[in-house]
């Protein structure tokens, strides 16, 4: 059984699944607390971190590479279009989600209100979430700047770029931090794509001590 090691509300795991999903890889969930390090896990991925994803005999870490090696070997439906030039603009977005979208709004919001409890590390704290907070609106109202151009954020196909953006978004929707009021365009896109059946394992995460807005799981909104 191919196994992937992950915490429910990492936007990394999180783009992951949807990448084995939409691709119709059956895999088995492995809640892991990487931050208690135990020794079994440092084995698999010494830097201590998800997701980890073993799939047929390998041990595969790190969430793009993950991605990039499941396009590699499993290429339908793909998730990279054909030409550089629209690959390049699928990974600068890819990076603009897990670097700037991830320092900036993710790590202050989602990190300082849930990932702090859950691991131990005290209470929130308030210029972190008030910065992410600020934050966050910039992101918004680009991603429905590019939505207002795009059937999809990377062009006219759905690519790696949307599900490394949802993946980041559905955390922060978990926790009633998203405006989804603020781009009709950027509402749309979401609506699109939480209802593929990729994402309803995702829709069905409970995370313990934290309850998701009713919305959350609402394909209609």
């Amino acid at each position: 059984m191919n196994r992937l090691f992950h915490v429910p509300l990492s936007p990394f795991c999180r783009k992951v699944r949807l990448c084995l999903a939409e691709k119709k890889i059956e895999i088995e969930l492995i809640e892991e607390r990487y931050w208690e390090q135990d020794p079994d896990f440092l084995r698999r991925n010494p830097a201590a971190k998800v997701p980890v994803l073993r799939l047929g005999g390998m041990t595969l870490a790190e969430s793009t590479p993950i991605c990039e090696y499941l396009e590699e070997i499993y290429p339908d439906p793909p998730l990279l279009p054909g030409s550089p030039e629209a690959r390049f603009e699928v990974r600068r977005l890819v990076s603009w989600f897990d670097d700037k979208f991830h320092s900036e709004v993710t790590s202050k919001l989602l990190y300082e209100r849930v990932n702090k409890k859950i691991t131990g590390q005290g209470y929130p704290d308030s210029a972190n979430v008030k910065a992410g907070a600020k934050a966050v609106k910039f992101h918004l109202d680009y991603m429905g700047w590019l939505l207002d151009q795009r059937r999809w954020l990377a062009g006219d196909h759905m690519t790696l770029a949307d599900f490394a953006a949802a993946a980041h978004l559905s955390c922060l929707d978990y926790i009633s931090d998203v405006d989804w009021n603020r781009s009709e365009s950027l509402k749309d896109w979401y609506a699109k794509i939480k209802s593929r059946p990729a994402f309803r394992s995702i829709l069905a995460d409970q995370v313990p001590g934290f309850l998701p807005p009713r919305h959350y799981a609402d394909l209609d909104f």
